[in-house]
């Protein structure tokens, strides 16, 4: 590391240490009253991300920085362990992840890196390949990794037109229990999404950000139409769906 980012990092840990001990509100929090906050704060670097706001996404970074190393004063306190045990931590796991780096493996690309990182954790104690995938991940996210996981030991489709065979089956399979008023309705709807989910890290999408984005759009394309609508000084709930759909017609080609 640069003197000059030893430097940086040894001014972020200084100014922790006085706020641990002078502000209140930093005083007062724990591990848990952070962990809702270290989630928002990620959900905003994710946004920053999407809108591709390189200057938003620095001061997210530091936020999220902030964060870790708020954690690690926290666990230091209770002599549990401290921001470098944390640094040590890491770097152990990436040396013993990356052999083909470190040691003697060789890889013939991407995919085996993926798959060699599953069999080392499996070795070093995990009880499930699944295990690794917090319980508490956004259900789209979390069916997102599942996937990955069971891919990284061959539990994969061959190719990306059988899984969108398999959409088009749990597809039928929906509209099936539709016509019969089933409970299994909701079953069934998980079922097609999961797959689609698959299709989706098939065809090189990420789901996340791909609703991510559609959201975005059609917020602006609403927003438009709801400005549309009051420019003509009329009011969007006495208007009807044909005269609605016009302006949407507007408004997708201002937010294709």
């Amino acid at each position: 590391m640069k003197d000059k980012e030893i430097a940086t990092f040894s001014r972020l840990l200084s100014i922790m240490d006085e706020l641990r001990e002078k502000c209140p509100w930093d005083k007062k929090q724990t591990l848990e009253s952070l962990s809702y906050l270290t989630i928002e704060e990620t959900y905003e670097l994710i946004d920053a991300i999407l809108e591709n706001d390189m200057n938003s996404i620095k001061g997210e970074l530091g936020d999220l920085l902030l964060h870790i190393v708020f954690y690690a004063k926290i666990a230091s306190e209770k002599k549990s362990f401290d921001i470098n045990d944390v640094i040590n931590t890491v770097c152990d796991k990436l040396i013993e992840r990356h052999p083909h780096i470190y040691g003697d493996v060789e890889v013939s690309g991407e995919e085996e890196v993926k798959a060699n990182w599953e069999k080392i954790k499996l070795k070093s104690g995990k009880k499930s390949v699944l295990s690794g995938v917090p319980k508490s991940l956004p259900a789209m996210v979390k069916a997102t990794r599942i996937q990955e996981k069971v891919k990284g030991v061959g539990f994969d489709w061959e190719n990306a037109s059988q899984v969108l065979d398999k959409v088009k089956e749990e597809l039928y399979e929906l509209q099936s229990e539709l016509n019969i008023n089933s409970e299994r309705v909701e079953a069934e709807f998980g079922d097609l999404l999961f797959s689609l989910i698959n299709y989706a890290r098939f065809i090189g999408v990420d789901p996340e950000s791909a609703l991510q984005r559609t959201n975005k759009k059609f917020m602006g394309r609403f927003g438009f139409l709801e400005n549309e609508v009051k420019s003509l000084n009329k009011d969007l709930l006495k208007m009807n769906l044909k005269e609605m759909d016009a302006i949407w017609d507007m408004a997708k080609k201002k937010f294709p």
